[in-house]
This record gives C-alpha cells, structure tokens and sequence, in this order.
C-alpha cells in the first residue's frame, strides 16, 4: 500500500510511540456501536427535501461529530433512541425536534460567521 509523506510521518510517529489514548475508548466504542445498530435495523426509504443551508448545516455537524450525516440524521430521530418506544407514550417528540431545529440554527449561523 502506498502512503504519502504525510501519513509515512504519521505511522513513524506512531511506532516511535508518540501518541498516547485520549481515554474515554469503551464509551465511544458503546456509542459507535448503537450508531452501527441503528443503521443496520433500517428497512425502509425516506426521501425528504432540505434547503441547501440546512443540508449544509446537517452536515457540518456531523463532520465535526465524525459521523456520516445520514447516521446524525437518523440518531436524532426520537425512534432510534433507546427506550423510545417507551419516552413515546409517556410525551409528546415536539420538544425534541424544537431543540434539533434550534441546534441547527445555531450551527448554520456559526458557520455563517465563520465564513
């Protein structure tokens, strides 16, 4: 395989054991392994339209998050959250996708500024 100069500095820096864990693996493996469930039970197409601006946004925040947007997309999704069918019954998703929307919003206008 060959490797840019780059990633050959990378890999040496590696061996030479210049890194060390950021901790907290176990969590994120847990977390990236429920984002890897949800993908996989999914047996149906959804085909929506966004403005460009919030597609963007989308997905932005899931490059800073190091998600595919689609898998941000859909964890967001009250359905795909543990115990969901439960939380369903006992209230109503509207305060949820309040806050998806406004976290969105933010997101847009901080990369708007940052522009």
């Amino acid at each position: 395989m060959k490797i840019d100069a780059d990633e050959k500095e990378l890999l040496e820096s590696v061996e030479r054991g210049e890194w060390k864990s950021a901790g907290g693996g176990k969590r994120e493996r847990t977390r990236y392994a429920r984002y890897a469930k949800a993908t996989f039970r999914k047996d149906r197409r959804l085909n929506i339209r966004l403005s460009s601006k919030d597609l963007e946004a989308i997905q932005k925040r899931a490059l800073a998050d190091g998600l595919p947007y689609q898998t941000l997309i859909a964890s967001l999704l009250p359905s795909t959250q543990p115990g969901a069918s439960k939380r369903s019954e006992e209230r109503s998703t509207a305060p949820r996708w309040a806050r998806v929307a406004t976290e969105l919003a933010v997101a847009q206008r901080s990369s708007i500024s940052n522009a």
